[in-house]
């Protein structure tokens, strides 16, 4: 008898914040944040989802979040990550694989995120149809997020074989 050993795959997503006279919303970890200055990208530029878009797709080997929704698919721009991760999460699965869980870890100076943790790992773990949690740091004002140009996530993702 072989043993079904899960796979862990890492995601990691960076977004600038937009230009000043381009604004856009910010949408972070599948919530829109009244008020804040949102991210330049592609899709809504949400660093979280992407991130866990990103780790699902290494644990099973399938690439990454540009290999599936690059700027060469037009019908991406302006997605929500929620979207992405939710598609990410269905092609993870029909390539034969369970998602286990979802962790991300976010790095910013703002939003503040802990308000709002319970509520982005409600709607994230409903996108991916697993557990997703979401911690926040920030770098004491150090660096590009530090200095308040971006944000970045890092994720971790567990998956492992049905068959």
């Amino acid at each position: 008898m072989t043993a079904v050993l899960p796979r862990t795959g890492i995601g990691v997503d960076v977004h600038a914040f937009a230009p000043e006279d381009k604004p856009r919303p910010l949408w972070l970890g599948g919530l829109l944040w009244e008020g804040e200055r949102g991210l330049a990208g592609h899709s809504d530029a949400d660093a979280v989802a992407h991130a866990a878009a990103n780790a699902l797709f290494s644990a099973a080997g399938l690439g990454d979040l540009g290999t599936h929704f690059g700027t060469d698919r037009p019908e991406y721009a302006s997605a929500r990550g929620t979207v992405l991760l939710a598609e990410a999460a269905r092609i993870v699965r029909d390539a034969g694989f369970g998602i286990g869980n979802v962790a991300v870890q976010l790095v910013c100076q703002r939003p503040r995120f802990g308000p709002r943790r319970a509520e982005a790992e409600a709607v994230l773990s409903e996108a991916a149809g697993a557990p997703v949690s979401v911690s926040a740091a920030t770098t004491d004002h150090l660096g590009f997020t530090g200095r308040r140009e971006g944000v970045a996530a890092i994720a971790t993702a567990l998956v492992y074989p049905l068959a």
